[in-house]
C-alpha cells in the first residue's frame, strides 16, 4: 500500500503548497500511474459494493418512465446542443407527466402562497392578494418557529390535514372526513410505500399484490424491491380499459396457488390508459376486495383530469360509504392525491396526502413510526398541497383569475385528449381508446412480423426497438408499452398529451409519417430464411 499513501501525501502537498512535489523527495506520479501500480502490487483494495454484491431486489426494480429510451433521448439532446447532425432540430420529450417542463404556467396563487410562506417579508407587500396572505399566515402558524423550514410532525402540518379532511368532505358530497386519517407525503409515490407494512410471510404464504395490466411502474417497482409478489390482473382494452370483475376473480384464484394476495391496487382515472373507472365497475372492486379480505390502495391523483363529457370521477372512498355501513366501516382503503397532477402540475413541490381507513389502531401507530423515519415531507410541497385543497373561493379577491387559469388549463388538456385520440386512429395500425382523463394515450400498435423477429434477435421488446427508432429518426421520446405491461401479442407505446397544441400536432404529424414509413420498410422485407 506504499503506493497507495505515497499518492495520498502527494496530493495533500499539492493541496498545501500550490507546488511542485519533487522538492519533498517524492516521485511524481498520476493517478493512471498510480492506478497500474497498485495493481501491478496485487494489494489494490476491492470495492464493497458490486453489480454481484447488490442487493438483488435493486436489479429487479425497472421503472420505464425514465429508461433507456429516455437516457437515450438526453444524450441525443446534449449532442444536439454541442452541434451534432441529426434529422431534426429538437428532441420532443412525451415520455412523462412534467406539465410544467412542457411548457404550462404556474397557478398564480399557488405560487403566491408558497412564496409568502417562503419569504415572510412578503407579507407586507401591497403586490400580493389577501386571501393568499390570510392563506400563508395560517400555514406559517402552523410550523414551528412560523418557518417553512422547520420540520413539521411526520404526519404533516396539522391545519393542512385539517384542509384535507374539509375539501374531502366537500368532493364526495358531505362523507365524513377525519383529519386523524390523513397523512402528507412527498408526492403520491411517498403515500404509495405503505406497501411496505403488508407484505409478509414466506413462500406460499409470502404477500401478493394485485395491479392492473397496463399499470404505472411506480407499482411493479415497489412490489420487487420488497419482494412481494406481482398478481396481474388486465385491464379490458376492448372496453376503454375498463375493469373486469371476471378477470379479478381469475387472477386472485390463479394466484392463492403460490401465495397470499392481501392487497388490490387501482388507479383511477387510469395511467397510462386514460380510462375514467364508472362507478359501477368501482363498487364492484370494493364488494371484491370486502369478500376476498383484500387492502384497497386507490391512486386517485387525476382525479382533476376528466375530459369526456359524459364521465365524472368517483372517488373510492364516496361509493365505499354509499355501499353502506358493513363495507365503509370494515373495508381498508388509502386513496392517494398529488401537486403533480390536475390542473397544477407542480411536479417539483413533491406535495401530496394520503387518506387510511378502517387501520387497526396499533397498526396506525405502526405507520405513524414508519412514517417518521423519514422525518417529514417538504413542507413547501405540504403548502403547495393545502393550495389544492383549499383555493379561492367565489368571493375572494383572487378567484377569478385562479378560474380562469385551471379553467385553461383543463380545457387545453381536454382538447389536447381529443386531437391526440383522432389522430392516431386516422394512423394505419393504430388503434387509440377515448382518452377520457389523465394526461395520457396508449395506443395499440401494429408491428409486422418481420419487425418483431429482429426486435428479437437483437434481445429487446419489439415496441422498445420500434420508440428507439422513433427517437432516432424523429426526436419523439416516447415509453413502449412493454414497461406497462401488456398482453402478450400486443404492443403498445404511451404518449403524454401535454405538450403544447402546436408542438404537439407536430409531434403526432412526425409519428404518423415514421409509422407507415415503419410498416412500408419492414412489409417489403424479403422473407427470412429460417
Amino acid at each position: 500500500l506504499q503506493h497507495h499513501h505515497t499518492a495520498c501525501l502527494v496530493q495533500s502537498i499539492r493541496l498545501k503548497t500550490q507546488g511542485p512535489v519533487e522538492q519533498y523527495g517524492l516521485k511524481r506520479f498520476s493517478t493512471a500511474e498510480a492506478t497500474v501500480i497498485l495493481r501491478e502490487d496485487g494489494k489494490m483494495r476491492e470495492k464493497t459494493l458490486t453489480m454481484d454484491t447488490l442487493n438483488p431486489q435493486v436489479k429487479a426494480v425497472e421503472y420505464a418512465v425514465r429508461g433507456p429510451i429516455v437516457t437515450k433521448a438526453g444524450d441525443i439532446e446534449r449532442g444536439l446542443q454541442q452541434g451534432q447532425k441529426h434529422p431534426f432540430t429538437e428532441v420532443i420529450k412525451a415520455n412523462i407527466g412534467d406539465s410544467h417542463a412542457m411548457g404550462q404556467k404556474p397557478i398564480t396563487f399557488l405560487r403566491q402562497v408558497v412564496a409568502l410562506c417562503s419569504f415572510p417579508e412578503l407579507l407586507n407587500s401591497p403586490s400580493f392578494p389577501e386571501d393568499a396572505k390570510q392563506r400563508a399566515r395560517r400555514i406559517l402558524q402552523g410550523c414551528g418557529g412560523q418557518s417553512l423550514g422547520s420540520y413539521s410532525a411526520s404526519q404533516g402540518v396539522d391545519c393542512i390535514r385539517q384542509d384535507v379532511a374539509v375539501y374531502i368532505e366537500q368532493r364526495d358530497k358531505g362523507v365524513p372526513a377525519d383529519w386523524d386519517n390523513i397523512y402528507l407525503t412527498t408526492g403520491a409515490s411517498d403515500g404509495i410505500s405503505i406497501l411496505k407494512m403488508l407484505v409478509s410471510g414466506q413462500g406460499r404464504s409470502r404477500s401478493g399484490v394485485m395491479i392492473p395490466i397496463p399499470q404505472y411502474p411506480l407499482y411493479s417497482a415497489a412490489i420487487s424491491e420488497l419482494e412481494a409478489v406481482q398478481i396481474n390482473y388486465y385491464l379490458d382494452e376492448d372496453n376503454c380499459w375498463a375493469l373486469d370483475i371476471n378477470e379479478l376473480h381469475r387472477a386472485y384464484q390463479a394466484a392463492k396457488e403460490h401465495c397470499h394476495p392481501r392487497v388490490i391496487c387501482i388507479i383511477n382515472p387510469g395511467n397510462p390508459t386514460g380510462q375514467v373507472q364508472s362507478r359501477k365497475c368501482i363498487e364492484d372492486v370494493l364488494h371484491f376486495a370486502y369478500e376476498e379480505n383484500l387492502f384497497v390502495m386507490s391512486d386517485e391523483v387525476y382525479q382533476d383530469n376528466v375530459y369526456s363529457p359524459d364521465l365524472q370521477f368517483h372517488s373510492f372512498k364516496k361509493v365505499l360509504y354509499e355501499m353502506g355501513p358493513e363495507y365503509f366501516n370494515t373495508v381498508e382503503l388509502a386513496s392517494f392525491h398529488s401537486t403533480s397532477k390536475g390542473y397544477s402540475g407542480e411536479c417539483g413541490f413533491r406535495g401530496g396526502y394520503m387518506e387510511v381507513l378502517n387501520l387497526d389502531l396499533e397498526v396506525k401507530a405502526q405507520l405513524v413510526k414508519l412514517l417518521s423515519v423519514r422525518l417529514c415531507p417538504p413542507v413547501s410541497g405540504q403548502a403547495a398541497m393545502d393550495v389544492i385543497v383549499n383555493p379561492p373561493l367565489p368571493h375572494e379577491p383572487s378567484y377569478l383569475q385562479f378560474h380562469k387559469e385551471k379553467s385553461a388549463v383543463l380545457g387545453a388538456l381536454a382538447e389536447k385528449a381529443q386531437v391526440t385520440e383522432q389522430t392516431l386512429n386516422t394512423v394505419p395500425g393504430i388503434k387509440c381508446n377515448p382518452v377520457q382523463g389523465a394526461m395520457y394515450a396508449f395506443p395499440r400498435i401494429f408491428i409486422p412480423p418481420r419487425a418483431v423477429e429482429e426486435a428479437k434477435s437483437l434481445g429487446m421488446s419489439p415496441d422498445m426497438m420500434y420508440c428507439l427508432r422513433l427517437l432516432e429518426e424523429t426526436g419523439i421520446c416516447l415509453v413502449p408499452g412493454s414497461g406497462f405491461g401488456q398482453r402478450e401479442g400486443t404492443y403498445h407505446f404511451r404518449m403524454t398529451i401535454l405538450p403544447t397544441t402546436e408542438k404537439l400536432k407536430v409531434l403526432l404529424e412526425k409519428l404518423r409519417d415514421f409509422h407507415i414509413k415503419f410498416l412500408k420498410e419492414y412489409a417489403s422485407l424479403e422473407e427470412p430464411k429460417r
